[in-house]
């Protein structure tokens, strides 16, 4: 009898703890979760991204390496290394995949249509044929959305009010990314609506860059517009010194192209899309269906000025601008 007493008290006591514990965080403790991760660009260059990735996770109660393990993946700009990673992951018996950026998220797509897919920080998913709508994706992807080309007609503004009377600018675009299509779209129409000839340069690789700079150094531009494309993020380095080298101001879409030595930028922050990632895997991990599940678009824009950066150039930044700025690098 005393024993009966026991575990009947154990499964009271068990009860009580379950109703003090929220019923996601009970569930996840039934198993180790297995998730993917395949990235278009590097692992290096994406640091605080992922971190922010994990932050959102451990908020909603997954830990790595305690309920959950997260098989990442990087292209490092390689769509055949991005087909071989998708193969391998798909090997694995993962519960759902997380993918950055659209060459992933296609690549993925093309290859799986049952294993559900996370995307973030992933241009105009609609346009590049992944999902059938924003509201209802239907299918088996669903997550974070940029619109990138919303935003470009303005980035060329910003480059007319450091460059009052600049006639040619060059645009660094990859034509092997389709959500680029739109925004080039975009960065041409709004150039060519305020008189400036916009130059397109190409380089869909990170071993093309050195030809496109050179291409943009003898075109006789006065400026460049950077597409929100994982190379040109991965390697922003590299485009920083190029620019700087040769006195050309630059706009990007993101921050960390700034951060990183890039004059302006203007756009979505991609640390907080890898955030918001985390909850899209929680809802799948807890039985929501990706198709179910509408597309969250950026809402949120920032202009991030780089003033080191200027003082290299010899660019002015207008006070007004700076003013506007809702991040300084000084």
């Amino acid at each position: 009898m005393k024993n009966g007493v026991a575990v009947k008290r154990r499964e009271f006591v068990l009860a009580s703890l379950g109703a003090l514990v929220p019923s996601h965080l009970v569930a996840q403790t039934a198993r180790l979760r297995r998730i993917g991760f395949l990235g278009s660009g590097s692992a290096a260059a994406m640091v605080q991204p992922i971190e922010a990735f994990k932050s959102g996770l451990r908020e909603l109660g997954y830990v790595e390496g305690k309920n959950i393990v997260v098989e990442y993946r990087w292209g490092d700009g390689n769509a055949e290394r991005l087909a071989q990673h998708t193969a391998e992951l798909l090997r694995l018996n993962l519960e759902l995949i997380v993918v950055w950026a659209t060459p992933a998220a296609l690549t993925v797509k093309q290859a799986n249509a049952t294993i559900p897919i996370v995307m973030v920080s992933v241009g105009d998913p609609q346009h590049s044929g992944l999902i059938a709508d924003l509201a209802r994706p239907r299918g088996n992807v669903t997550g974070m959305a940029n619109l990138n080309e919303t935003v470009i007609p303005k980035q060329v503004e910003l480059l007319t009010e450091v460059l009052p009377g600049i006639r040619r600018i060059a645009i660094l675009h990859n034509p092997k990314n389709p959500s680029l299509t739109p925004q080039l779209k975009s960065g041409e129409a709004g150039a060519r609506a305020l008189g400036i000839q916009p130059v397109v340069v190409n380089a869909q690789a990170p071993s093309e860059l050195e030809s496109a700079f050179s291409s943009i150094a003898s075109s006789s531009v006065a400026a460049l517009l950077v597409l929100s494309d994982p190379i040109f993020l991965s390697e922003r380095r590299r485009i920083a010194d190029f620019a700087t080298k040769h006195r050309l101001p630059t706009v990007f879409s993101r921050s960390e192209n700034v951060e990183a030595g890039g004059l302006m930028s203007y756009g979505t922050s991609i640390t907080e899309q890898f955030r918001g990632g985390a909850k899209y895997v929680d809802k799948i991990l807890r039985g929501a269906k990706p198709g179910d599940l509408p597309v969250e678009q950026a809402s949120t824009f920032e202009i991030v000025i780089n003033l080191s950066t200027a003082r290299a150039l010899g660019a002015r930044i207008p006070e007004s601008l700076v003013l506007r700025a809702d991040r300084v690098i000084r």
